[in-house]
């Protein structure tokens, strides 16, 4: 059994269901989908939660690959209310980002959860991956691309991590409290990129796994996780990139990925179906 975890609002639908569709075609056990969404209104908008019926049509689509599959949703408006992460609920971040860290507060989830972000796809089997031991991690992941050159926090060696893909023992956390201290820091403390700032800072039981699990840069023969994160590229000129699977012909054109494309395909017609 593998659990997965994904968060945000009703703007994440083609990530999402490209990026589930993704996972469902590269593991040979069943999969739960667990989905954190919640309304939440700031200066600048109002996020709206996940559809219901959308999220109905996604348990349907992941049942077609197995009948113990299942998509579920959780809208946690409520608890997120209760502890809004008010220093940063206004920053250029969306506060969606920062939904995974009441993971903890939700009876229903399991002890272990792969998190994935909404524009991560998977190439291949993780299934090693995720039964990996946890006992002595509260969560594991892949350096942060760049900013594992400006924030780590050690002397030696690096150790930020990019929290696109984490493995998460919700078990431990629960124990140690880590996601409610979390909150605390986003509570009280501007941060840039408030959720993974507040996990780096204050994780002290994290694993850090090799780069082929949360690909943020260029994809590899052995990328397992591709994260289309934005990037930086300086030939023939400097610029900032930001391109996500679901921009087909920017995905074409300028990243030059055609690999996904039958993936592409499917979503495509999913969304026809539903629409």
């Amino acid at each position: 059994m593998i659990n997965i975890m994904y968060c945000g609002d009703e703007h994440i639908e083609q990530g999402l269901a490209l990026s589930l569709m993704s996972v469902l075609k590269n593991v040979q056990e069943p999969v739960h989908f667990y989905l954190l969404t919640a309304k939440i209104t700031t200066k600048r908008k109002t996020f709206q939660p996940l559809n219901d019926r959308f999220v109905a049509k996604l348990n349907e689509y992941s049942r077609l690959y197995d009948h113990r599959n299942f998509v579920q949703k959780f809208d946690i408006t409520k608890l997120f209310a209760a502890e809004a992460p008010l220093a940063n609920i206004n920053t250029s971040f969306t506060p969606n980002c920062m939904l995974r860290l009441y993971a903890d507060q939700v009876p229903e989830l399991p002890d272990q959860l792969l998190y994935l972000d909404a524009d991560v796809l998977c190439r291949q089997d993780f299934s090693a991956f995720y039964h990996q031991d946890l006992s002595t991690h509260e969560l594991v992941g892949s350096l942060d691309h760049y900013g594992r050159w400006f924030f780590h926090r050690q002397l030696k060696g690096f150790d930020y991590i990019n929290s696109g893909v984490l493995l998460i023992n919700l078990k431990k956390i629960r124990a140690t409290g880590l996601f409610e201290r979390c909150r605390v820091k986003c509570q009280k403390t501007r941060m840039f990129m408030p959720d993974q700032s507040a996990i780096n800072r204050l994780c002290h039981a994290k694993g850090i796994t090799a780069a082929k699990y949360n690909e943020q840069h260029r994809l590899q023969d052995d990328t397992v996780f591709q994260h289309f994160t934005t990037s930086f590229r300086f030939m023939p000129r400097f610029k900032i990139q930001t391109i996500k699977p679901w921009q087909v012909d920017k995905l074409h054109g300028e990243l030059g990925i055609y690999e996904y494309d039958d993936l592409l395909t499917e979503s495509q017609q999913f969304f026809e179906k539903i629409n």
